[in-house]
């Protein structure tokens, strides 16, 4: 008999009401919070990192671990932004736009609480939203056949593909990169080799070689560490710290908080930045930093008379952008979790991680490990507590332990995460094999990005293509080897049609059609 959502609540209460997986969300929280400070760096980076170090944990603690940093991040992210104007996740770019002006004029401390409180407030909205539809959806998903699992995996690709900046070409060449790199090694069918020329194989070892596979954690470090940190090397990288104050420096007024007036004035903002964030979360390519995008650009239209004017110190643009931003770091888990289906690159690592412990991803989760379901779900309540608790009682204490993070300099913070990468790296294969497959991985990411083409299309379309291949495989074995059973079933025909409209969505954008950037 199926539970009820109070009955599944309850049960994912107790899963991680231990110590263990408590100090384990902690954990997480707080190298997320240190990894959003670092500019440049965020949830994508630091999960690369840990994934080696989870492999000895059980499925459910190593989970909370890579959770935690996600939503971590979200909140760390706002401080160097508001404080420096050094964003240190992508996401934080837009409260920059407010929350360093309001640091200018002394009131740093207002736009961090009001970062704080919109941030925890859309969590806790946006996790709501996911419990309360995510039985219905797992619902829709288990009647799902093979024919409507492959579409809905190849719609969900196909958005990825079309919302991905620059080149539709590029990133539609980069998702397929990444189900052939998906698809190399053992054929479980047939017993063959894939994509491996057999003049390579002696040179690789008969024991650990391509033959059996690219592994996900040797390409999350090469895409996500190795390449981004060799970029910045070469004076190339995204990961170099935005233009903004010195770290030194520390901005006066972080004792001021916000009036009565501008709570109420903010409240609007938020529930408007919390509403988009948990449609967006869930968009295939969309996530934190598309909701945070499209709430501030909201708020602008919105707050076109107020004084003073967005983008001049307005604590609107600070609620907006974070409330959006945290909404949609939590629904994000309701494609994932329910349909094995990522939106954006850390639900593909967190999908990633969920086969590196030998779990299918999608609806079937919550039949066959409840608690482990239902723990994630709870853990983000858990999380979104301890980084209030962290983001307000205790900021005079740890902010500024924080603040001095960045004054770390770069490059020895980079050799720190190649030294981390390299240890990681060792674990994945005997006789330094994994290292040089991280080290392969990672000048081809290099090249690739340095011939504008994104490493998260590749990302989604590795993780995905093991469910595209077997829900293929499965659905012409049930038909025979009729291709027709995509048109026939009904779902499958809509998802298809769904799948031709976000295509025409590119052809009715000529700048999108081309290679170049």
């Amino acid at each position: 008999m199926s539970l009820s959502l109070w009955d599944s609540l309850m049960l994912g209460a107790t899963a991680v009401g231990a110590l263990q997986p408590l100090m384990l969300i902690a954990l997480g929280v707080l190298v997320g919070s240190v990894f959003g400070l670092l500019p440049g760096l965020g949830p994508v980076t630091a999960i690369a990192l840990l994934l080696p170090a989870t492999l000895g944990l059980p499925p459910l603690p190593a989970l909370l671990v890579l959770a935690g940093v996600y939503y971590g991040a979200q909140y760390g992210g706002s401080l160097p932004a508001i404080v420096h104007n050094q964003p240190g996740e992508a996401s934080s770019v837009m409260t920059s736009l407010d929350g360093h002006p309001l640091a200018r004029q002394g009131r740093a401390g207002a736009a961090l609480t009001m970062a704080t409180v919109s941030s925890f407030a859309a969590g806790c909205l946006g996790i709501a939203v996911v419990a309360a539809l995510v039985l219905p959806v797992v619902s829709l998903g288990l009647q799902f056949g093979s024919a409507e699992r492959f579409m809905l995996l190849v719609v969900g690709l196909m958005g990825a593909t079309v919302l991905a900046s620059g080149s539709f070409l590029k990133a539609l060449a980069m998702a397929v990169l990444g189900i052939l790199l998906g698809l190399t090694g053992w054929d479980v069918h047939t017993g063959t080799a894939r994509f491996v020329p057999e003049a390579l194989e002696p040179l690789m070892g008969r024991q650990q070689g391509l033959t059996d596979g690219v592994g996900f954690i040797a390409l999350a470090l090469g895409f996500f560490v190795v390449a981004p940190v060799a970029a910045e090397l070469a004076g190339l990288s995204i990961l170099a710290p935005a233009t903004g104050e010195s770290p030194a420096q520390e901005s006066p007024g972080m004792d001021d908080s916000p009036t009565r007036a501008e709570w109420r004035d903010a409240v609007p903002a938020l529930l408007r930045g919390t509403g988009l964030g948990v449609v967006l979360g869930v968009v295939p390519g969309g996530g934190a930093l598309l909701s945070s995008l499209a709430a501030y650009q909201v708020e602008k239209v919105a707050s076109r008379n107020r004084t003073p004017p967005l983008g001049e110190g307005n604590l609107r643009g600070v609620a907006a952008p974070e409330a959006a931003n945290n909404a949609g770091a939590q629904t994000a888990y309701l494609p994932m979790l329910a349909l094995g289906l990522p939106p954006n690159a850390v639900m593909a690592l967190l999908l990633g991680a969920l086969g590196l412990h030998a779990i299918e991803p999608g609806p079937s989760v919550m039949k066959v490990q409840p608690a482990l379901f239902w723990g994630l779900l709870v853990s983000m309540w858990v999380g979104n507590v301890l980084l209030i608790l962290l983001n307000l009682p205790l900021a005079r204490w740890w902010q500024p332990a924080l603040l001095r993070v960045l004054r770390i300099p770069r490059r020895a913070l980079l050799a720190g995460l190649m030294v981390a990468c390299g240890l990681g790296a060792l674990a994945l294969g005997p006789h330094g094999w994994g290292v040089w497959l991280v080290i392969g991985l990672g000048l081809l990411a290099f090249v690739l990005q340095r011939l504008g083409c994104e490493g998260v299309a590749l990302l989604l379309g590795f993780v995905l293509a093991p469910g595209l291949e077997e829900h293929l495989r499965r659905a012409l074995q049930l038909s025979r080897g009729d291709w027709f059973v995509f048109l026939e079933r009904p779902v499958s025909a809509l998802l298809l049609m769904a799948a031709i409209g976000l295509l025409l969505v590119v052809v009715l954008q000529p700048g999108r059609r081309g290679v170049g950037r």
